[in-house]
């Protein structure tokens, strides 16, 4: 949230520069490439040794090629969306995990290896990605906001306080599979009508 915060704020205050972009994206790096990457390997990866090293390895190096990617593609590219899985929803899918298991007491070794392996890697893989995510850019704050928006923000922050690391997992996880699920649908699609 705070990461949003941040340009916008400096758009609304006319306070944006080239260092200001460098700058958010050496903090991004650090705060959702690195600092997952580690913790993920502290918490669980260590134990496959070489192939948990090399998990943490491509989830921080995919999140430094996308933020690059990002920043030279920023003045060009659909606002509406992101050409690949964002860095901040790779790093609140990492950080759910792990909130999960322990908040859950999910059990040590092999199951949680196996859980944790396979969601670090894609992570990363769908960060380097060309599959499109929502932005959610096109909402119009400023104007009026129908009835409906607030009451669901309202039960979404509802649903999130009931069960924090369950809700927020699941929020994290079901949008990174929004990408090729809605990839997978945009390519049927293409296909159906090229048949007809």
């Amino acid at each position: 949230i705070l990461d949003g915060m941040d340009g916008r704020i400096a758009r609304l205050t006319n306070t944006q520069s080239d260092f200001g972009v460098q700058y958010d994206s050496l903090s991004d790096m650090v705060s959702f490439g690195l600092a997952p990457a580690l913790v993920m390997y502290q918490w669980s990866l260590f134990g496959f040794g070489k192939i948990g090293w090399m998990a943490s390895f491509i989830y921080a190096a995919a999140a430094a090629l996308r933020l690059a990617r990002f920043n030279t593609q920023a003045s060009s590219a659909d606002k509406r969306f992101f050409q690949g899985l964002p860095s901040p929803a790779a790093a609140a899918l990492i950080a759910g995990l792990m909130w999960l298991g322990d908040a859950y007491g999910l059990p040590d070794g092999t199951t949680v290896l196996f859980v944790a392996l396979p969601i670090t890697i894609a992570a990363g893989i769908l960060m380097v990605s060309n599959i499109r995510y929502h932005s959610f850019k096109q909402f119009d704050l400023k104007g009026r906001v129908p009835f409906v928006a607030v009451l669901s923000v309202v039960l979404i922050f509802a649903l999130i306080a009931v069960k924090p690391p369950l809700m927020l997992f699941s929020i994290a996880l079901l949008y990174a599979l929004s990408g090729p699920v809605m990839t997978l649908i945009a390519l049927r699609k293409h296909r159906a009508s090229r048949k007809s």
